[in-house]
């Protein structure tokens, strides 16, 4: 009976080292990640990275070279994050939101719709040829939005959650 007990209690034991030392490797390799960012120039702020562009590219263009980054155009759900990318990219910047699924209805790249907005006043306005990508703008005012031609040529920012390395 002893024998039996102290084989249950070594099989508890490595099952629990093994799964010990697969989460040290996965918060291994997580690490190494975010350090592979944040030396390629990536800026970290409450649980994510992100790149602003030195390039303009339309919004198609800029959100592929976020992609092409393992990351995706900024979504942006507070003031605070949004006064943090307003505080160091002072430009015309695509971010991932748009209304190209369905007019009018604003989602953000991951598929969620538009909860919180920052809109400059009289925007999203639609005018001219169709505006259903949007902008952040630093005029003034911390990261306003404009809906703008998503053919448009600006910078753009890219975000990488964190959570998801």
């Amino acid at each position: 009976m002893i024998i039996h007990g102290t084989k249950h209690i070594f099989a508890a034991f490595e099952t629990t080292k093994r799964e010990l030392t697969e989460e040290r490797d996965r918060q291994k390799q997580r690490l190494q990640s975010i350090d592979r960012y944040l030396s390629g120039g990536w800026i970290s702020f409450s649980g994510s990275v992100y790149l602003g562009s030195t390039t303009e590219r339309n919004w198609s263009e800029s959100r592929q070279f976020c992609q092409d980054q393992g990351a995706d155009l900024a979504i942006i759900t507070s003031v605070q994050e949004k006064d943090f990318i307003s505080s160091i990219y002072k430009d015309r910047m695509w971010i991932g939101l748009s209304d190209l699924q369905e007019e009018g209805v604003w989602r953000w790249v991951d598929g969620t719709k538009l909860t919180t907005s920052f809109w400059m006043r009289g925007e999203p306005n639609d005018t001219g040829t169709g505006e259903d990508c949007v902008e952040m703008i630093y005029k003034g005012q911390l990261g306003r939005w404009n809906d703008e031609n998503c053919g448009v040529a600006h910078q753009f920012i890219c975000e990488r959650r964190l959570d998801d390395l």
